[in-house]
Order: C-alpha cells, then sequence, then structure tokens
C-alpha cells in the first residue's frame, strides 16, 4: 500500500516508516497538518492516510475534514490518545474511515489498514479511462482505441479495480477481494491468470497500461 503518515511524534514515525516500509509499503510522511495536506494534494495515488488528531499546527479533525471538502476520498485512519466516546465520533464526523486510540499494537494498526484496503471505492463516475481504455458503467462495455472489447464479469470487475484507483499499485489481495466479494477460497495466482487473459483481451495499447510491480501487485497508468 502507498501510505501518507501524518504524526508530529517523530519517534513514533520513525518506528511506522521502519516497520510499515519492512512490510513493504510505500511511506509518506509529514509532522504537520499543512504539510499533510500538501502531501495528500501532490499523491493521488494513496491507499490510506494515518492522521494523528493533536498535531501542532490544527487538529487532525480538521485535515480530514479538508481532505473530505476538496473531494479527497483516500482512507483515513485516525490515531489518538483520547478514548472517549465523543471524540471517535467527532472523527468519525469528521470524514475519517477508522479510529484508532494510542497505545497500540503495531498489529492492529496493520489489520486495520487491511481492512480499510478491502473497501471498494466509491463509485463517483460512469465513465473510467486510461489512456486508450473507456469502461462505461452505465451500459457495463469496455472500448479500447474505440473497438469494443468483451470480457468476463471476474476480468471486466479487476479491469474496474485499477481503473477506479489509477497511478495505486494494487495487490493482488485486494483485486481478489473486489472482483470476488464473498470470500471465495482463491489464491492470489488466480489474479495473475485472469490478468494475463485480460491483456490478451485489451490488446498491446490496452494491456501497455497494467503495469506489474515485482512483489507488491498491479497498477494501472495512463489515465
Amino acid at each position: 500500500m502507498h501510505l501518507l503518515v501524518i504524526e508530529d511524534d517523530a519517534r513514533l514515525v520513525r518506528l511506522l516508516r521502519r516497520l510499515l516500509t519492512q512490510d513493504r509499503h510505500v511511506v509518506e510522511t509529514a509532522e504537520t497538518a499543512d504539510e499533510g495536506l500538501e502531501v495528500a494534494g501532490a499523491s493521488p495515488g494513496l491507499d490510506a492516510v494515518i492522521l494523528d488528531v493533536g498535531l501542532p499546527d490544527r487538529s487532525g479533525f480538521e485535515v480530514a475534514r479538508q481532505l473530505r471538502r476538496t473531494g479527497n476520498s483516500v482512507p483515513i485512519l485516525m490515531l489518538t490518545a483520547r478514548d472517549a466516546v465523543g471524540d471517535r465520533v467527532a472523527g468519525l464526523d469528521a470524514g475519517a474511515d477508522d479510529y484508532l486510540v494510542k497505545p497500540f499494537a503495531y498489529e492492529e494498526l496493520l489489520a486495520r489498514l487491511r481492512a480499510l484496503g478491502r473497501r471498494p471505492p466509491p463509485r463517483s463516475t460512469m465513465r473510467l479511462t486510461a489512456g486508450s481504455i473507456v469502461l462505461d458503467e452505465a451500459l457495463r462495455r469496455v472500448t479500447v482505441a474505440g473497438k469494443e472489447v468483451q470480457l468476463s464479469g471476474r476480468e471486466y470487475s479487476i479491469l474496474e479495480c485499477l481503473l477506479r484507483r489509477p497511478g495505486q499499485v494494487l495487490s493482488r489481495d485486494q483485486l481478489l477481494d473486489y472482483a470476488w466479494p464473498y470470500g471465495a477460497a482463491l489464491t492470489p495466482n488466480t489474479v495473475e491468470a485472469y490478468i494475463h487473459l485480460l491483456r490478451e483481451k485489451l490488446g498491446p495499447d490496452g494491456a501497455a497500461c497494467i503495469e506489474t510491480v515485482r512483489g507488491m501487485g498491479y497498477r494501472l497508468r495512463g489515465s
């Protein structure tokens, strides 16, 4: 996952960066609200924001509200030492997706990030594009350079998932959860097989938009 950590505790930032990087995540960091908003605005491929409530220049609540006001739908996991119900409600009402009270176990942080990553992205448009690929949701129709391409339901779902998160590296597990949302007993190799079929059907122009990120998953470029 591509993560942004907005936290003013330098020791915690160093720890999270080290652990998350070891777990093969890409980590951006910011120590203030303004810096965090700047990084978030310049990083359209973010998978999640880990956001501290108590920042030096303004609260994490305001950061979450500002992200939502600008149309940024990136999942937000708020970190705070406040465990009162009112504080948790305030964070969720500000636009956060989940809440984690300090001190926390790193394993729980990872579990919550995985849960956020499994949520389907918001459906904000009827036409999704990348390069010469156009997916029309209303018609459930895919074209490449104006020519219609016939996809199976699973191939369509995988392409849709990639198109909804342009520039983001999506793991095989994320694609599995999107295209097979009901807990089917499948393996990451299933995704590799479907990506191969999808590339063949999209042809050279369309296939070039789907990049394999070694050891991490797949990314769509050309949007």
